[in-house]
């Protein structure tokens, strides 16, 4: 647990736990929403969403009239959150900002869809480089650790960003590159969406009190988050 007072509960998600059940995936009865309802012993409704494989900090209210309000915040943009994201290349600046409208729904076809603005600011933690060949075109797999920032929030906004500006986040299947995906899977040990929602900042919708809530990358990122590669 992250943070909990009587209006609002903060977990650090594991990768791979829905945020609640869905008929998407009805075969699966685990999800964070009913750990913490059963935890707690109490309702509770989750103020936002993330997906199934990103890892992190993740709200719930513990009323529907909280949820209202966070979820109003949300819309308004009266939040900031920052995530980790490993992605495939090395970018050729330190940092920018990805300023490409997105469809609604990023599973429908594009065409036919309104376009809505969308802005994520990122910036270049760490290079790397690994004895790897995910492309017969090179003898080593280069990778990058980015901080990014939504400015909106629409439906996989980063994963959608970081695939337009051709640096897909490993183990991305909808947006990323299956071969790498696969063979940095097996290079690794270890098979998930590398993006971590790592902090959100937001005003108590009770107290007014500014919360910085913050969850630490995993140990998995250690060797990713280390010195510069040369």
């Amino acid at each position: 647990m992250i943070h909990l007072d009587d209006d609002l509960a903060v977990v650090d998600k594991p990768a791979g736990l829905l945020v609640h059940r869905t008929a998407i995936d009805a075969h699966e009865e685990d999800a964070a929403l009913q750990r913490l309802r059963d935890q707690l012993g109490r309702p509770v409704w989750p103020a936002h969403r993330l997906d199934r494989g990103t890892s992190g900090v993740l709200v719930f209210a513990l009323s529907a009239a909280v949820a209202s309000l966070l979820g109003h915040a949300l819309a308004e943009r009266r939040t900031h959150k920052r995530y980790l994201a490993l992605v495939r290349g090395w970018p050729m600046t330190e940092a920018g900002v990805v300023d490409h409208p997105l469809a609604r729904d990023p599973e429908l076809p594009s065409a036919g869809q309104p376009r809505l603005e969308a802005q994520t600011e990122w910036a270049c933690l760490r290079r790397i480089e690994l004895p790897v060949v995910t492309d017969p075109r090179f003898p080593t797999t280069r990778l990058s650790a980015l901080a990014c920032e939504p400015v909106q929030g629409r439906r996989h906004q980063i994963r959608r960003h970081l695939k337009h500006i051709a640096h897909p986040i490993v183990g991305d299947a909808n947006h990323g590159k299956g071969p790498l995906n696969r063979t940095l899977a097996a290079h690794l040990g270890l098979q998930r969406l590398w993006l971590h929602a790592q902090q959100l900042t937001l005003t108590h919708p009770i107290s007014g009190v500014t919360l910085t809530l913050e969850a630490s990358p995993g140990p998995e990122w250690r060797r990713f988050l280390g010195p510069v590669a040369d």
